[in-house]
């Protein structure tokens, strides 16, 4: 980077919040290291980086907490890291209309925190809650295992701000549940992952916290017999908030009992939570899981860590199945990895056909033809029931041999224009998504 353009980015955020050097190393991706990291302390801040970055044609990456930084494809140039961790105040809360508008630097536990104090809460879950901020949640449309019940970050967002490649402010949407007038913007950057705009605003609608919420525990011997099991939950008179099914080894890595296992959660009265959890077992017991029992702690749902810290991981892939074909997809994918002398996790959010595996190798040196093989494997099981996959985490190596996202075809030329409008010098994250966008 030119020192001339060093100099004008610390003279507008201030020189304290201009990280290089050394500094740099917590936002390297796929082995590239920005030539800086900003932090702008106001949404103007933002605006007058954002449009230096676009008057210099500088790539900028948008940076909330880092949880998604591996998602995507390796960057092919450096540039600036728009770091949004000083926008974070919670500008207005209306618990009457169970609204609230907020920064997008502040994390989702901070967010939740303060929500408490008055009753309610977001209904979102993503992992990491205490680095993912709100703006990344939507920038990468992460969610976690209440989306059964209630949704993504599409069903929760009602307006946004957002700061164009050109440094413009742009709102969308509107500050009260029943806004129905223009088009809807702010779903237009659920998921975009920072390629159309940086987000620095947004507001959401909230839910009164519930009086009681329970976890329970069912095992299974076989994997089949867990997805008979989801199809009955569903069918019966109970209301899920979450149901997550986890196959042998993910159950192993979470520190249960390492056997099929579905792990389903019911909120809202004490004397409904009961019923529901008495009925689950008499859904359940007849189909092969005779024991049931509450989870003494729902922190353990997030199989990531483990995997990550885990020796032998070489892959983290994503799935997006119809929920009858999710318990197929598991056993087939896990026998693929199998015969090719490979090892298999596999967690799902069952009720809505959103699988994560992780693949695990034995040897410290795996083939990477195998490790592509299987994940060409992989996704070729979920297209051939009209699902896609996403490979989420994965060495370099590998992603030199397996694509991260699928070719959408036409969908996908629709997001490249969609791009060329909105960001027509290519600076935001480029190349990083869907269609080289």
């Amino acid at each position: 980077m030119q020192p001339a353009i060093l100099d004008k980015l610390r003279g507008l955020v201030g020189g304290a919040h201009a990280l290089t050097g050394i500094e740099l190393s917590s936002y390297v991706v796929e082995g590239r290291t920005p030539d800086v990291a900003v932090f702008p302390g106001s949404v103007d801040e933002v605006q007058s980086v954002v449009a230096l970055a676009a008057e210099t044609e500088t790539p900028l990456v948008p940076w909330g907490g880092g949880t998604a930084a591996t998602v995507g494809t390796p960057p092919a140039r450096t540039g600036i890291v728009l770091g949004l961790a000083r926008l974070d105040r919670l500008v207005e809360h209306e618990p009457g209309d169970l609204t609230a508008t907020v920064q997008a630097g502040m994390t989702v536990e901070r967010f939740q925190t303060a929500l408490r104090k008055r009753g309610q809460w977001l209904s979102l879950d993503p992992s990491d809650a205490d680095r993912a901020t709100l703006g990344g949640v939507v920038a990468a449309n992460a969610s976690g295992p209440r989306r059964h019940l209630y949704g993504t970050v599409r069903d929760q967002l009602i307006g946004i701000t957002v700061v164009t490649a050109e440094g413009a402010l742009v709102r969308g949407g509107g500050k009260v549940v029943k806004n129905v007038a223009g088009y809807d913007l702010p779903k237009l950057f659920v998921g975009s992952y920072g390629t159309l705009g940086v987000i620095v605003e947004l507001t959401v609608r909230l839910r009164p916290l519930p009086e009681t919420e329970r976890w329970m525990r069912v095992r299974f011997d076989h994997l089949k017999d867990a997805g008979v099991a989801v199809r009955a939950i569903m069918g019966a008179d109970l209301i899920a908030t979450a149901i997550e099914l986890l196959d042998a080894e993910a159950s192993r890595a979470l520190g249960l009992e390492g056997t099929p296992t579905l792990l389903v959660a019911f909120d809202g009265l004490p004397e409904q939570v009961d019923w529901q959890c008495t009925e689950l077992a008499a859904v359940t017991t007849p189909l092969g899981g005779p024991s049931v029992a509450p989870l003494p702690d729902a922190a353990v749902l997030r199989p990531e860590p483990a995997w990550m810290s885990a020796r032998g991981l070489v892959a983290i892939m994503r799935f997006s199945v119809l929920p009858a074909l999710v318990t197929e997809l598991m056993e087939h994918g896990a026998g693929a990895a199998r015969q090719r002398g490979l090892q298999a996790a596999w967690i799902a959010h069952a009720g809505v056909g959103v699988v994560t595996a992780a693949l695990f190798s034995t040897s410290d040196r795996p083939e990477l033809k195998t490790v592509a093989a299987v994940l060409a494997e992989w996704r070729s099981l979920a297209r051939s029931g009209g699902g896609h996959a996403t490979l989420e985490w994965a060495p370099l190596a590998v992603k030199a041999q397996t694509p991260v996202w699928e070719d959408l075809g036409a969908a996908g030329r629709v997001m490249q224009r969609i791009k060329a409008q909105l960001d027509p010098k290519g600076i935001l994250n480029p190349g990083r998504f869907v269609a080289g966008i």
